[in-house]
């Protein structure tokens, strides 16, 4: 029987977040693409938390949008709620998070892609991998189409062989009522790449009409000039409040009870759940002298009922599940939509793949997201961007893109993925970014967007608008630089701001370095900044917040710029290809063996290996030398 063909340069697999972004990038930088999904009215399905950004994750989001993709502009245009994080903390940590609608996400993705030339997409199933001589030429769908293509990107998130569990019962499926896509996985694997099994899980969804929100916390957005996108959005949605509410002991006491019928303490799933968002009942097992756990009642959507329990994600009985959540106060009458359940599938060995997110096994094939072994939607997205360029980029020659450690977020993700693997799903956090005061959400748009323009990602619209910001930022700092402040003119602002008073002249820069000056203060000292400031045209407060950011925190920003110069010297030297590990007697049978399955192209990627220690680094650098 014959099959019907199409002929592509990209083939991406999976229309989630990762799918997404990896499409869109791939048709900007010119190359024809073909989306295939399984069901067009779920793209970009919020499968958990209808919520975008978090702690890191929001550098994420904003270092996504300022290299021209998508997920940041569809947040702004569809959050119900917008806050931004780690306040008292430093600027460096400081993370957006906002609350969406999540039916209208999906509708505004529909809208993006639907507007890019050169991208089409497919409603079907991938079931095969087609490869000829050790590199990939397309895929076979369950319908029979045969898609050909010159690189294909596999973003299929939890549907590879997914098995969701409610207590003991077991269904095949990759998110709730949506089939698994089963033989993908063994069709990517025949090729000799390695795939394990993870789990991951979701909260019950209540109905609000049944909730006593009057015996419940309030937690209200913000509604200053934040937002993801350095582009200007329409923020059209009503914003809407979200709520606190705590376990208690009769709760714990429910769901011990239930603990014998729990696929995860009854033997029933053996994969590896992620650590940094643990069910329910791992948070009982793990800390049985709490007596209570925060959770976060969150709106689904601008009108619906659906609301989503943050923290108290399950695969308990539902009955059990139910019980528990009466025990709340607030929760006492309680009716839900759907409870939680827990859902394990298949993942690719990641430390197979090189920095582009390209297979080292077969030439061709990129992947990213959870097939990768991590879990966030932000985590996916920003390895879906990449991989859709490098995919692009693979079609028509050239140097990949690639982002290092001080360049990105999405740098340390992709590093720590291929250089260190996983053995639980990878979740970003600031801590892993060694050069945190570089990479802050405020300065995405200057590390990113000019080269994202010059590869043919980024637009010339947002192009231009970065280089008016940055004009207006070097304007504001080299007037604070060159004004000089005299005592007698400030002394009394800045007795009553509560800061010691000058005994003798500085620059207007020194004062900003004070906690107690801001930018706004300054102003009222230098006439000339305040003009600066009152002819902006566009986005006055998101200038000045880059531009105090940068002046206040300059001596942190130099001296971990230094910090991070010096390991681009460890960058420069590649080693791939230049040394048999195994016959190395100068370094550690560990560090063989790491170096060989890993085969690191720099030697600063070899130093991040674990188990690779600096005496290691050391005998490779003499060698290197001979």
């Amino acid at each position: 029987m014959k099959s019907y063909k199409m002929h592509y340069d990209v083939l991406v697999v999976g229309g989630g977040h990762a799918g997404c972004e990896a499409a869109v990038a791939s048709a900007r930088m010119g190359a024809s693409t073909l989306l295939v999904t399984m069901d067009m009215n779920k793209i970009a399905q919020m499968s958990c938390n209808p919520a975008v950004g978090g702690i890191a994750k929001g550098q994420i989001v904003r270092e996504i949008d300022a290299l021209g993709g998508e997920m940041g502009r569809v947040t702004d245009a569809t959050a119900i709620q917008f806050r931004m994080l780690n306040r008292s903390k430093g600027p460096a940590v400081w993370s957006p998070r906002a609350q969406c609608d999540r039916g209208k996400f999906i509708w505004k993705w529909r809208e993006v892609l639907d507007s890019v030339p050169g991208l089409d997409i497919w409603q079907d199933q991938v079931e095969q991998l087609l490869v000829e001589n050790g590199e990939v030429v397309g895929a076979v769908t369950l319908w029979g189409a045969e898609i050909r293509a010159h690189s294909v990107v596999i973003t299929a998130g939890t549907f590879l062989n997914g098995l969701m569990h409610i207590g003991r019962r077991k269904v095949a499926g990759g998110r709730i009522a949506e089939p698994a896509c089963l033989g993908l996985t063994e069709s990517i694997t025949r090729h000799g790449i390695r795939t394990a099994r993870m789990k991951t899980g979701t909260p019950v969804r209540i109905d609000k009409r049944s909730v006593h929100f009057d015996e419940m916390e309030v937690q209200d957005g913000e509604h200053d000039f934040h937002q993801f996108s350095f582009m200007p959005v329409d923020h059209c949605l009503k914003q809407l409040t979200c709520w606190i509410c705590y376990t208690n002991p009769a709760v714990h006491e429910v769901l011990r009870g239930g603990l014998a019928d729990s696929p995860l303490y009854n033997g029933q799933i053996h994969s590896i759940g992620p650590r940094y968002c643990p069910s329910i009942e791992t948070k009982l097992v793990t800390f049985p002298e709490r007596e209570q756990h925060m959770l976060f009642l969150e709106p689904e959507g601008e009108y619906t009922n659906e609301m989503y329990l943050n923290g108290f994600s399950s695969s308990m009985p539902m009955d059990v599940q139910i019980e528990a959540l009466r025990q709340i106060p607030a929760l006492r009458d309680v009716r839900v939509y759907r409870p939680g359940y827990a859902i394990e599938y298949d993942f690719f060995d990641p430390t197979q793949l090189s920095h582009s997110l390209e297979s080292k096994v077969v030439k061709g094939l990129f992947m990213a997201g959870q097939v990768n072994g991590t879990t966030g939607y932000e985590e996916a997205a920003g390895q879906g961007l990449v991989a859709g360029v490098n995919a692009a980029i693979h079609c028509s020659g050239g140097e990949p893109f690639v982002m290092s450690r001080d360049e990105s977020y999405i740098g340390v993700l992709i590093d720590d993925l291929v250089t260190k693997g996983v053995d639980e799903p990878y979740r970003m956090f600031t801590s892993r970014a060694e050069y945190r005061i570089l990479l802050r959400q405020d300065d995405a748009d200057a590390r990113l967007t000019e080269r994202s323009y010059e590869m043919g990602l980024a637009s010339r619209g947002r192009y231009d608008w970065w280089m008016e910001k940055k004009a207006a930022i070097a304007q504001m700092v080299d007037i604070c630089n060159k004004t000089s402040i005299h005592p007698k003119d400030v002394n009394p602002m800045l007795e009553q701001l509560g800061t010691t008073p000058l005994h003798y002249g500085c620059k207007a820069v020194d004062l900003l370095g004070r906690p107690q000056v801001n930018l706004e203060a300054l102003m009222e000292m230098v006439p000339a900044l305040r003009q600066t400031v009152e002819n902006l045209n566009n986005r006055r407060e998101e200038i000045c917040e880059a531009a105090e950011v940068l002046m206040k925190y300059k001596g942190y920003i130099d001296r971990e710029r230094v910090v991070a110069d010096k390991m681009h010297r460890l960058e420069d030297i590649r080693i791939q290809g230049h040394f048999d590990y195994m016959n190395m007697n100068q370094i550690s049978i560990e560090a063989r063996q790491k170096l060989c399955r890993i085969n690191p192209e720099t030697l600063a990627q070899a130093s991040r290996i674990p188990g690779v220690s600096p005496s290691d680094i050391n005998a490779m650098l003499v060698l290197m030398g001979r």
